[in-house]
């Protein structure tokens, strides 16, 4: 068991993908009539978990993408738009935990920012394992609630049948130093992740609620893929709000650039 709460985010590859998912951006995404016969920009997708060990238990934050997601993502039809074609072996989920030392069995909780299929890909992997599977109630509730077998990156043959624990709002030291921020906009009910280090100070990772430094601003800069757009803007200035005050470093959940001047398993991590 940890003496003190130790943050090691676990990079799993990326996806890659056209740059209007990610960022609605006049001059990037969204082409001039000087530019209209340009080809769409496709960009590194990044996707990563975040491993946080504290005196009270384990957690691991998401779960990325998995092995079979040509197959299992075939019923939607966006394997054809985020392909997971940028990932080596040493670099799925199992084989990071591996090189970690840990098995999944080791780890007490899986809290999920929100169940998309990039997130919430390798859930199975802890069923049976005693780790007790953790989202926001409205996530769960949107997630079990429609019809058919998927809705938009949401599939229900990543999470059905498995049993999740539900929080609700802001929700302060789950764990030791370990906090939940509600922060919906690109989900119903997509949460971020606060965390106090005696080190490093706070580092908030935003998940999905922002995608990266130039989604981020000023100005804030929407997606392709927003389910509210008017809670997606609460949610970026929420965490820009708390950022300011707690002076934090904020991870971003896909920033293409970030991920390479991270700290990141299996080597590096934050105390």
């Amino acid at each position: 068991m940890a003496t003190e709460t130790t943050v090691t985010i676990i990079p799993c590859g990326a996806m890659t993908a056209d740059l209007t998912w990610l960022l609605l951006a006049p001059g990037r995404a969204m082409r001039s009539r000087q530019n209209k016969d340009a080809p769409a920009e496709w960009v590194d997708v990044p996707t990563h978990c975040v491993l946080v060990d504290t005196p009270d238990g384990r957690l691991l934050w998401d779960t990325s993408c998995p092995r079979d997601w040509e197959d299992r993502w075939a019923p939607t039809g966006l394997q054809d738009f985020f392909p997971y074609d940028k990932v080596s072996e040493e670099e799925y989920l199992d084989s990071r935990l591996k090189q970690l030392n840990v098995s999944p069995g080791e780890i007490d909780y899986v809290a999920f920012s929100h169940l998309h299929f990039d997130h919430a890909g390798n859930a199975r992997m802890f069923e049976g394992t005693g780790a007790k599977l953790v989202c926001s109630r409205k996530e769960r509730d949107f997630c079990f609630g429609f019809e058919g077998p998927f809705t938009g990156a949401h599939l229900k043959a990543d999470y059905e049948g498995l049993q999740f624990e539900t929080v609700d709002g802001d929700v302060q030291d789950f764990l030791p130093g370990v906090s939940f921020l509600e922060t919906p906009g690109h989900t119903p009910g997509s949460m971020s992740m606060r965390i106090d280090l005696p080190e490093t100070g706070t580092m908030i990772f935003t998940a999905d609620a922002v995608y990266m430094g130039a989604s981020y601003g000023p100005p804030t800069v929407p997606a392709a893929i927003v389910n509210n757009l008017e809670q997606f803007y609460a949610s970026v200035e929420k965490i820009r709000g708390i950022a300011e005050q707690t002076d934090a470093t904020v991870v971003f959940g896909h920033d293409p650039d970030q991920i390479h001047h991270l700290r990141v398993a299996p080597s590096g991590s934050y105390r």
